[in-house]
This record gives C-alpha cells, structure tokens and sequence, in this order.
C-alpha cells in the first residue's frame, strides 16, 4: 500500500524549546548544615543530618544521607549563617512534602518556613 505524503506549502513556525532552569523563584546555593525528621501526625519516624545544596522561598535540596520516600511529610532545621542582633544564632525551621530523593540528595517543596533563635545544640552543630 502506497502513502502519499504531501509537503506543508503553509507558514513555518518556529519550534521553541524550553532550556535552563524553569523554576519561578530563585536557587541559592548555600551549603549548611540540617537536621531533617521525616514525620507521620506529628510523630517523628526518622531523623538524620545532612547539608543542603541550594535552597528557595519554596524549596530545599539537601544531602539525606538516604533516600527518602517522595510525598512524605519532612521537618528540616537549618543552621542559618547569619545571628539575630549580630549576636543569637537562627534556624531556618521548614516543613513541607519530599518531591524527589534518591542516594544523593532528596528536595522538598516547602509548605511553610519560620526562623527561630538556635540553642546550644545548634551551636554545635555549626561549630
């Protein structure tokens, strides 16, 4: 059976191809030093430490030092580099769902994020 097969005498258009970063907010990348609970109704399942790689106004992408199953509920605390006043240490608190994880690195769409001054524990953590 024969196919014929006409060429489009009509108006080309141009193919546009999406390259790059898509992502609407900003990446930073800042390696610092986390603490991560993986939580089920407010009942802690795992915890561990690890380092973020970058972060954004709605995500974190972070060392684990495991996989992570995607769509759990995440807590990370994040030794922030900069002190309240010059002089009390903050923690970036963020909670949000895991939208990929694998050996290296998991990232999570954060859902809510508040600063809070550190204690000694996060003293030496940074230190």
């Amino acid at each position: 059976m024969a196919v014929s097969m006409k060429a489009w005498s009509g108006p080309q258009e141009k193919l546009v191809v999406i390259g790059g970063d898509r992502r609407t907010d900003r990446r930073y990348e800042l390696e610092l030093d986390v603490r991560w609970k993986l939580m089920h109704r407010r009942k802690v399942l795992e915890s561990g430490t690890g380092r973020t790689r970058d972060l954004s106004s709605h995500g974190i992408l972070f060392e684990a030092g495991r996989g992570i199953p995607a769509g759990s509920q995440i807590e990370a605390a994040i030794a922030w580099p900069a002190r309240l006043h010059g002089v009390a240490p903050l923690k970036l608190l963020a909670v949000g769902r895991v939208v990929r994880s694998d050996l290296g690195c998991t990232a999570i769409r954060v859902e809510r994020h508040e600063f809070r001054t550190a204690g000694a524990a996060a003293l030496q953590l940074a230190g």
